[in-house]
């Protein structure tokens, strides 16, 4: 056998969380990373809330029913689920076990709270958090979505804040800066790139 073959480390297939507070970017994020045609699986996470204009079923997310994901959640479907903002959401089992199966990384896009189970689940999984560079720039990507009432805005404004204390608990943070969505996207696949040269690969599983 030859001698640095049999040193080398042979990486798993990676779990990767790309998560932060809402209005950060994570789903321009990871739309960006499939459109330039990142080699990885990306997760569509499940959810109740009604669907958004340019939202595509299927892609974006699974939106379902209530009914249709409490059949989902007494199944044990999920890998993960909570509520947020007051809909469900949660990550399905099956699509994750046939991607890491096959080789394939395996990315997902979480809020912060779902990014915690998934370290407590999965220890070896990578957690990315996204932030903007400051509290301010967030608040007004929020305000210019035009998505909540003023009331349920004020909430998401709150969560931000409580959010952002949870940085310490990811591996890696990146600045998702206004019109520069490309670099964002470049450093995320640099840090992927660097967890695969680690003497210690990471060993997630579902």
């Amino acid at each position: 056998m030859d001698m640095i073959q049999s040193l080398l480390p042979v990486p798993s297939p990676l779990i990767v969380v790309i998560s932060g507070p809402s209005g950060v970017g994570k789903d321009s994020v990871v739309k960006r990373m499939a459109e330039l045609g990142y080699p990885f699986h990306f997760v569509v996470t499940a959810t109740t809330r009604p669907r958004r204009s340019t939202e595509v079923h299927g892609v974006d997310y699974y939106f379902l029913s209530q009914q249709e994901f409490a059949d989902m959640l007494a199944r044990d479907e999920f890998l993960e689920h909570a509520i947020v903002y007051g809909e469900h959401k949660g990550i399905p089992k099956a699509h994750i076990r046939q991607a890491l199966a096959s080789g394939q990384d395996v990315v997902m896009r979480l809020d912060v709270q779902g990014a915690a189970t998934i370290r407590r689940l999965v220890p070896d999984a990578l957690l990315i958090f996204l932030s903007t560079a400051t509290e301010a720039e967030l608040i007004r990507r929020l305000e210019t979505r035009h998505t909540e009432t003023s009331q349920a805005l004020q909430q998401r404004i709150a969560t931000v804040k409580e959010e952002m204390k949870q940085l310490p608990q990811f591996d890696y943070v990146v600045v998702n800066r206004d019109n520069r969505l490309d670099e964002t996207v470049a450093q995320i696949g640099a840090i992927i790139a660097a967890e695969k040269c680690r003497v210690r690969p990471r060993m997630a599983k579902v």
